[in-house]
């Protein structure tokens, strides 16, 4: 699940608190979006409404439905199901189980070998699930029924959802479609022929997270979609290449913003990878554009890549749902994720079957 970062939306990660605050003063009421905010390091916010800086059109209704230049209409909020229950005995994230708001933790995701064999098994399950949900991606299916089916999987498993609940997201999975940047929540939207999708999956197993995530395609999806799919994939793969103990996290944004350039699509900046392991959200931030931000990859250290490409616009307007974010201007976004695990001879991706 993305973390998000600073820029146009006025900061903030994955987790966000209300006003400037440090990570660690993890006392504040969070609705969770990861974001960050060059100079400040790690600060958590809540999007409230209006943000600073933004203009009340982001929640107001001056968005037609109407997109320039295709036929293919804006997003609309359809209905929630009930939330789904998970079984006593299956194992619950802290933030569950003591009620405060979660946060990013200030230490890095570095594990021992029992930790990293636990890590494994949450990453490859996460994984099968990812792989299962993009089977179920068809014109006429509702993201609430992929919500559905993934929600059974995971507990099947004897594992829990990590996003269910956690900021008081009320779903077990995040679903975003078309100029859906991150965090779609399922509903009762049909896909329809052309889309694409992003399915964000985060499962808890054995007390550690595994994060993943991949766009797919529904239906006949045109040439434009295609390319920026690919490019992001492929800005992703190009990011975990130069991955190994000792290298600066900054040059992930190198390469990914270099990548995106070349093909001229936008690197949206506020949401941001992270930290992952014991906790959901941790050190280090991850910037998936240019920066100057310190900081190097350890040896042992797990933390997810998810750069989020968009044919237009990089600036996110956030729903009324306090999650949902699109691009300002309904061009298409896509993303691709991973959990890594440093090893000597560069990165393991974990999330992957």
């Amino acid at each position: 699940m993305v973390g998000a970062g600073a820029a146009t939306l006025q900061p903030r990660l994955i987790s966000s608190f209300v006003g400037n605050c440090w990570h660690n003063q993890s006392t504040q009421h969070l609705h969770n979006l990861f974001r960050f905010n060059p100079g400040q390091k790690h600060v958590l916010m809540r999007q409230s409404r209006p943000f600073t800086g933004i203009t009340n059109f982001l929640f107001n209704k001056r968005n037609t439905d109407e997109i320039p230049n295709t036929t293919r209409k804006r997003l609309k909020p359809g209905k929630l199901s009930p939330r789904r229950p998970v079984p006593d005995h299956i194992l619950k994230p802290p933030y569950l189980i003591s009620k405060k708001p979660p946060g990013i933790a200030s230490g890095p995701e570095v594990h021992d070998e029992k930790g990293i064999e636990c890590m494994r098994a949450s990453g490859k399950l996460a994984a099968q699930v990812l792989q299962y949900a993009g089977t179920l991606v068809k014109p006429g299916v509702t993201t609430d029924a992929i919500d559905q089916e993934v929600h059974q999987m995971i507990i099947d498993n004897g594992a829990y959802p990590s996003p269910l609940g956690y900021g008081g997201f009320p779903k077990s999975v995040c679903t975003s479609v078309n100029e859906c940047i991150c965090h779609g929540i399922p509903d009762s939207r049909e896909l329809q022929d052309g889309d694409i999708i992003n399915i964000d999956v985060t499962v808890y197993l054995n007390g550690y997270h595994g994060d993943t995530s991949a766009t797919f395609f529904c239906g006949d999806v045109d040439d434009e979609a295609k390319k920026l799919v690919q490019v992001t994939k492929e800005s992703l793969d190009k990011a975990i290449s130069i991955c190994a103990p000792g290298v600066e996290l900054k040059k992930i944004g190198e390469v990914i913003n270099a990548h995106a350039d070349e093909h001229r699509y936008g690197v949206v900046e506020q949401f941001v990878g992270h930290g992952v392991g014991r906790l959901f959200h941790s050190d280090p931030v991850v910037l998936h554009y240019r920066n100057n931000e310190r900081g190097r990859m350890m040896l042992n250290q797990t933390f997810t890549i998810e750069p989020m490409l968009t044919i237009g616009s990089i600036h996110p307007i956030m729903w009324d749902d306090d999650w949902t974010v699109v691009t300002s201007d309904g061009s298409l976004s896509a993303q691709f994720e991973h959990t890594l695990l440093i090893t000597e001879n560069g990165a393991e991706i974990l999330t992957q079957c």
